[in-house]
């Protein structure tokens, strides 16, 4: 292995580590008395198996040598995965996740809890590929509704080579039955997360483990209830929580009571590190830090991980490459962006949904987009990518009223992220998020004319938000009326259909904004300074920028903010002078 970063260089020196460039005695050992314990730790991966410098995505073969060589200095290093990983790009959507599952057992994974999007492919086959996995799937809250037991371990006890025994129990999040489909997750609940903590704390106490780590799939984002940091606030005894699903950066954790959270961002972009300390059996010290694909990739990538990475690419390359039309702009599916607000690529996919069905308007979830696609030639893989689900396209009968209450849900999260918000075409509307949750719609119309409330109208959506996915339970139960393909496939034909894109943001979802304050002239003999901005609570830093006309990644250079997704109430957000 090779790394010629200094920052990871420095890092794993500080864990007492050297990398295979260094030569040591393989032998040495502690202090007596005295140990240590390094976890590495991924989440949402989503299927990135391969490096992509574009997305500054490390892929595995990297990551696997990262892990390699701090295991080659050190054998007492868990590797963990928080879930969402088996499902999310072509490569391994195509097999349902059997080759990812491969190449992850090669890699040594210790322990993983699955996320909502591993649920994708069915319950069914989530437990096929548990069955695959050479490493435990820890699920202590997945229960069967039938007889209140679980088809998975609840938590694993790992004996280190220092004599250290450490227990890691598996919470996945009770939001995987609307995001995923709900036919995925039917006959099984999620327990409660507290409970079901205090229950796995108490049995690892008893059987002698000397650190608990509770691996979860639950985030921190405010728009969920049962949240990490909530965890921690409630369940005493726990040393560590890793954590996935909001796709947030920690770099330095977050301490909570005496627990420390940490989180690696998504898709291979960055990889966390822990170190415990002890003394005689006692936490003394933790460190915590994320590194980006920047510091990480000039690592040499593992040779055995690397050929199976290839084969599968190689496999699927021919299909991907297929182009199938042009577009004059970039595809807007960044995720800070689909899920606040109107992008070209969501009144693309609606545009096309309506079109192939008749349907009187379309709409989808922001969610479920997952990339941007560049301008210029259209492949097959760039469309997979970004909608990499295999919904399909249904058309349901709905009431105004229950598109009045829909689109309250899809607003309702704003201006934070949210799967759910609400893209459409053949319908605008606009929204007040200074009003109370639930009286935020403003005005919406369908085709041109007022919606009216005891009117039914068609809707083309995919057949999660069909379902009552993303909480959408207006919808549920309801008879299809017409069905389309998968939405990628119907994407492709649009595109294809059209000799050159050129979407717009065409103004169908519009927010009204506080009026501003009139400012005094300013002296132009006196030099600009920048503005103070204080984040208010629910505030984002797209937002923010909006508010300022100065683009979100230029406030996140300016802030030098090594994660734009977390800002805090009080926070002062400096404004670049005009």
């Amino acid at each position: 292995m090779s790394i010629k970063n200094k920052k990871f260089l420095s890092f794993v020196l500080s864990f007492a580590m050297v990398l295979s460039i260094l030569v040591v005695p393989a032998n040495i050992s502690h202090a007596e008395g005295n140990e240590t314990l390094t976890i590495v730790h991924v989440n949402d991966m989503h299927g990135r198996v391969a490096e992509n410098a574009g997305s500054k995505e490390l892929g595995f073969a990297k990551l696997a040598s990262v892990v390699n060589g701090l295991r080659e200095s050190d054998p007492n290093v868990l590797f963990l995965n928080a879930g969402d990983t088996f499902h999310g790009t072509i490569d391994v959507n195509l097999t349902q996740g059997e080759e990812i599952v491969k190449i992850m057992n090669k890699m040594g994974f210790d322990a993983m809890t699955p996320g909502n999007h591993d649920f994708n492919y069915g319950y069914n086959r989530l437990l096929e590929l548990k069955n695959m996995a050479e490493f435990p799937i820890l699920g202590a809250n997945i229960i069967k509704e039938s007889d209140k037991t679980s088809d998975f371990e609840p938590y694993v006890i790992k004996e280190m080579d220092n004599g250290l025994k450490v227990g890691i129990f598996g919470l996945a999040t009770d939001e995987t039955k609307y995001k995923s489909h709900p036919s995925n997750t039917t006959g099984i609940e999620f327990a409660d997360v507290v409970s079901t903590g205090e229950k796995c704390v108490k049995e690892l106490k008893e059987k002698g483990a000397d650190v608990i780590i509770a691996l979860v799939h639950l985030g921190i984002d405010e728009s969920s209830v049962n949240t990490a940091n909530m965890l921690a606030e409630k369940v005493e005894g726990i040393d560590l929580i890793v954590d996935g699903h909001s796709h947030h950066i920690l770099d330095g954790g977050m301490l909570v009571n005496d627990t420390l959270i940490v989180q690696a961002g998504s898709y291979t972009q960055d990889v966390g590190f822990v170190k415990l300390e002890f003394d005689n059996g006692k936490i003394v010290k933790r460190t915590a830090e994320v590194m980006t694909y920047e510091e990480l990739k000039e690592t040499e990538p593992d040779e055995e991980i690397a050929k199976m990475v290839e084969e599968l690419v190689q496999k699927n390359e021919p299909l991907k490459n297929v182009v199938v039309g042009r577009t004059e702009v970039k595809l807007e599916g960044t995720r800070e962006l689909v899920r606040t607000g109107e992008t070209n690529l969501g009144n693309l996919i609606t545009d096309a949904m309506r079109s192939f069905t008749g349907a009187d308007f379309a709409l989808t979830n922001g969610g479920g987009i997952r990339a941007s696609i560049d301008e210029g030639e259209i492949t097959l893989g760039e469309i997979l990518t970004a909608f990499p689900f295999t919904n399909t396209v249904a058309v349901i009968e709905v009431t105004g009223e229950e598109i009045w209450k829909a689109l309250e849900h899809g607003v309702s999260a704003y201006p934070d992220p949210a799967g759910h918000f609400p893209h459409v075409s053949g319908l605008n509307y606009t929204f007040d998020p200074s009003k109370p949750v639930g009286e935020r719609i403003v005005s919406i119309t369908i085709n041109g004319k007022p919606i009216e409330l005891e009117e039914t109208y068609t809707m083309a959506t995919n057949d999660f938000l069909a379902a009552g996915g993303d909480g959408y339970t207006m919808f549920a139960n309801k008879p299809f009326v017409g069905e389309g393909g998968l939405l990628s496939d119907v994407l492709a034909e649009y595109v294809a259909l059209t000799e050159m894109l050129g979407p717009r943001v065409e103004g169908r979802i519009k927010v009204v904004t506080a009026p501003t304050t009139p400012t005094e002239p300013t002296d132009p003999t006196k030099p600009s300074e920048d503005t103070k901005h204080i984040v208010q609570r629910g505030e984002n830093l797209y937002r923010i920028g909006l508010r300022y006309n100065v683009p979100w990644q230029r406030l996140a250079e300016y802030n030098k903010l090594k994660n734009p997704n977390l800002i805090y109430p009080g926070q002062i957000i400096l404004i670049p002078a005009k």
